[in-house]
């Protein structure tokens, strides 16, 4: 699951200003898909599957209460499922753009309205989303994904929320509360996994890629280690804590928002290593080295010549 923020900028993005263009934006593949026949999706919020773009624009931008003109009024989420995760989110369409929005609404909302340490619930966040079905910009077969407008302020127009602060449960100064977008992603993945009875391959996981691309030497070669591990067993299967077989659901069913999953561990230990150092070492007893792998082809060309008979020596009959 690629979940990202698109930064503020002064095109679409803008969010200084009225909401209107990001929204146009948001409609922009529907007169295509309405040519070619093919049903539409509106926007939608936590009741209603076809709120009206006028809506949509006015709720956003008159939630602006003491938010100077330079503000941001709104921020810009995309939710992008990959082809394996949309493969179990249905078979047509039409069954993968409702299970989205059920994703949306039951998971990710819940889990974003959390992360702002603010006391906050779903019912808080004021929200519209906008399935997108258009596969110009990837190579995926499936590309469905989802667009979410999400107000600045929350739905009592009094608190102010961006998910773009540095700032994590911070408890004194100007800003409290702040926002933890790690736990979100891996909240929104856990959350995904269990309403869709998902089997994540390590490859897979937010703790995996997020190590590979920013964590350290040691981190990055007990995580091949533990990849490694599950290619060369294909029976081994690593279990989430307090996760089990009985407890996955194999359809989509009703998922409480108090049952969001929580991370306790700190960011910038996302695993509980061991502090075997041979751990450390044995990554490179296992990986082919480069001479090795260059050595291969030669190899078969050897193989491939046939032996030469020995010739009889003559000896004294």
């Amino acid at each position: 699951m690629n979940i990202d923020f698109p930064p503020p900028s002064n095109g679409i993005y803008n969010n200084a200003g009225s909401s209107r263009q990001l929204v146009n934006y948001m409609e922009h593949e529907d007169m295509e898909r309405i040519t070619e026949g093919v049903f539409v999706e509106g926007f939608f919020n936590f009741s209603n599957d076809d709120v009206p773009k006028v809506e949509v624009i006015q709720q956003i931008d008159n939630n602006i209460r003491q938010l100077m003109k330079t503000d941001a009024k709104f921020y810009a989420i995309h939710v992008s499922p990959s082809e394996k995760e949309l493969a179990i989110m249905g078979r047509t369409e039409k069954e993968q753009s409702d299970a989205m929005k059920q994703y949306i609404r039951e998971i990710f909302i819940p889990a974003y309205a959390q992360n702002f340490n603010k006391d906050l619930n779903a019912n808080d966040i004021k929200f519209f989303g906008k399935i997108h079905f258009n596969r110009d910009r990837s190579e995926n077969k499936l590309n469905m994904h989802c667009h979410l407008i999400v107000s600045r302020k929350d739905q009592s127009n009094k608190k102010k929320l961006s998910p773009l602060t540095n700032h994590r449960n911070t408890k004194k100064g100007a800003i409290k509360g702040g926002f933890d977008r790690k736990t979100l992603f891996q909240q929104a993945e856990a959350g995904f996994d269990k309403l869709f009875g998902y089997q994540r391959e390590l490859q897979e996981t937010f703790v995996y890629c997020n190590t590979m691309k920013n964590g350290k030497i040691e981190d990055k070669m007990q995580m091949q280690e533990r990849e490694l591990k599950t290619t060369k067993n294909p029976l081994f299967k690593e279990i989430a804590p307090n996760e089990t077989p009985q407890n996955q659901k194999n359809s989509i069913g009703t998922y409480e928002h108090t049952n969001i999953p929580t991370f306790e561990q700190p960011n910038d230990q996302p695993f509980n290593h061991t502090n075997d150092q041979n751990n450390s070492s044995s990554l490179f007893s296992i990986l082919p080295s480069a001479a090795d792998t260059n050595s291969n082809a030669d190899d078969e060309q050897h193989m491939r010549k046939p032996k030469k008979k020995k010739k009889r020596r003559r000896g004294i009959t």
